[in-house]
Parts: structure tokens; C-alpha cells; sequence
């Protein structure tokens, strides 16, 4: 044998010997909700709502930085179809698919967890009866009453410690705080234990306050004894957000931000291009309706 082949096939040797000794890989822990572990630490997130049938803008909104999706079922017509697309265009972008859905009702919330949602929006969370349900829905037996079928939602989250447990562990549980009486009953609705997050409607919450959308005195205060009750509980606080109040959003001590839809955002940066250009918005105000 040659003294090239010989060194040639000793270096080789080396080698694989070398590699057979090297300690195996770590294997990394359970995968944990990003948001869960955001929230826990007091840092904000903020999710673009969706609100037309499309899995490119949810896809977009991943590349432009959002931490989640809010896929809104309650003021658009999405259907199941649909959302179960727009989940899987989260797959791979670091976005969490989030679903509100129409009802507070277990089989609503079912469908949305079902088609891969890793978390679900209960509008109009006015009782504790409701809370309870809400959590209920979320949760497998004997945590809760959520029916066993996951076989779609275990594609999209091939969780090694089966996905019954991981969506124990990981789904979000959000109850929307929109009504007077839930203001008045919100010691009891937030003494529900498996509520991940408080979220304000500050629009509906007006409407229920007879002030049809105007942020009044009143209804100012109803948002700070709700959010002073959530945060009592060491419960993180979200609500709606724009470009012009977030700041002072977080520093109020809000951390889980509803913002814009895609509709929102084109019509925001499609302002400035079309000023630019001499063009103006339709006069909506003083033209008809048809």
C-alpha cells in the first residue's frame, strides 16, 4: 500500500472514530407557545388581524414581524375551509395562527382548534359561566370538554409529546371583556382558573355603555377596573391598538395588541403613495351609497 493511500485512509479512520465518540446532540426541550413565554415575561405582542380569504397576507404578515395571526371569524365571512389554509401558510414563518371566534360556544371553539388554531378569541365573555366554558373548550378531559379528533391540527403541530398534551399546554385561552355586566361581574369572570389572556373591546364596550363608540370618562374607567383586576391576578392585558397609541398602550401595562387588518394596512400605505401623486381618496360623505 501506497504511503498517500495509507495516510489517506488512517485520516479517514481518525475521522469516523471521532465521530462515533462525539456526544449525541442535545435534544431540545418541549416546544412552548411563543406568546405564552412573551406574555409570561411582560413583553408585548401584537398580531395583524385577517379578515379576507387569503393565505398570502397571512403569509405576509409573518415576513413583516408580526408574533401572531388574528384570524377574524366573528366580522367577516371566513370560513372553515379557509382558515384551515391560512393556518397552514403559518407553517415555517414564526406566526401563531390565533382564531376569534363568531360565539362563545365549545363546538365553535372545537372547529377553530381543530383546523390548527393555537388559540381562540371568546367575544362577549360577560359571565363567569362563560369564562368557565371558554377554558372548558380549550382544554382535553379532564382539564376541560374539548372533543378528541385532531388528526388535522396534529399535521400542523407534530408535537412528539402527542398533541392532546401540547394543546393543553399551549393553546390560548383569550376572553374579550366587551360588555358592562362583564365589567360588573369581572372579579368572578377572572377568578376562572386557564384564562391566558384579558382582552378589552374598547369599541364594543362603548357601544354597551350607550356611548356608540366615543372613549368616554365612563367607559375609560371600566377599561382601567378591568385591567386593574386582570392585572391584580398576574393575567396579561391586551386590547386594540394604532401607530398613534400603542407606546402608551405598553406603558400602561397592556402586552397582547389586536392590530390593524390587512384592509387597514393597504389603505394606510396606499395614503401617502397616492398624496404623493396628486390623488385623493373618493369623497365617501357626500355621495350616495349606491
Amino acid at each position: 500500500m501506497s504511503r498517500p493511500l495509507a495516510a489517506a485512509l488512517f485520516a479517514f479512520a481518525a475521522t469516523t472514530l471521532a465521530f462515533a465518540q462525539a456526544p449525541a446532540p442535545a435534544i431540545p426541550g418541549p416546544w412552548v407557545n411563543p406568546l405564552k413565554t412573551a406574555l409570561q415575561a411582560g413583553k408585548p405582542v401584537v398580531g395583524m388581524t385577517v379578515t379576507i380569504p387569503s393565505a398570502d397576507v397571512v403569509l405576509q404578515a409573518g415576513r413583516a414581524g408580526f408574533d401572531f395571526v388574528w384570524i377574524e371569524m366573528e366580522h367577516s365571512p371566513l370560513t372553515l375551509e379557509t382558515v384551515r389554509t391560512m393556518v397552514l401558510a403559518t407553517q415555517g414563518s414564526g406566526l401563531v395562527p390565533i382564531v376569534r371566534v363568531p360565539v362563545n360556544e365549545i363546538w365553535t371553539a372545537k372547529r377553530a382548534l381543530d383546523t390548527g388554531a393555537l388559540g381562540v378569541v371568546f367575544p362577549f365573555t360577560s359571565t363567569p359561566e362563560l369564562a368557565q366554558q371558554a377554558v372548558a373548550a380549550c382544554k382535553y378531559p379532564a382539564l376541560g370538554r374539548r372533543g378528541a379528533g385532531p388528526g388535522l391540527a396534529s399535521l400542523r403541530w407534530p408535537a412528539p409529546q402527542g398533541y392532546a398534551d401540547f394543546a393543553d399546554q399551549n393553546a390560548l385561552v383569550i376572553i374579550i371583556i366587551e360588555e358592562k355586566r362583564a365589567v360588573e361581574n369581572i372579579d368572578a369572570i377572572l377568578d376562572t382558573k386557564g384564562i391566558d389572556v384579558v382582552f378589552i373591546g374598547p369599541n364594543d364596550l362603548s357601544y354597551s355603555y350607550g356611548a356608540r363608540g366615543r372613549q368616554t370618562d365612563e367607559v375609560k374607567a371600566a377599561i382601567a377596573k378591568v385591567a386593574a383586576a386582570a392585572k391584580k391576578r398576574g393575567l396579561p392585558v391586551g386590547r386594540t391598538a394604532g401607530t398613534g397609541d400603542i407606546k402608551q398602550h405598553i406603558a400602561d401595562g397592556f402586552t397582547f395588541f389586536q392590530a390593524s387588518s390587512e384592509l387597514g394596512f393597504l389603505a394606510a400605505g396606499a395614503r401617502p403613495f397616492l398624496e404623493a401623486a396628486g390623488k385623493a381618496a373618493p369623497d365617501t360623505k357626500n355621495r350616495p351609497l349606491y
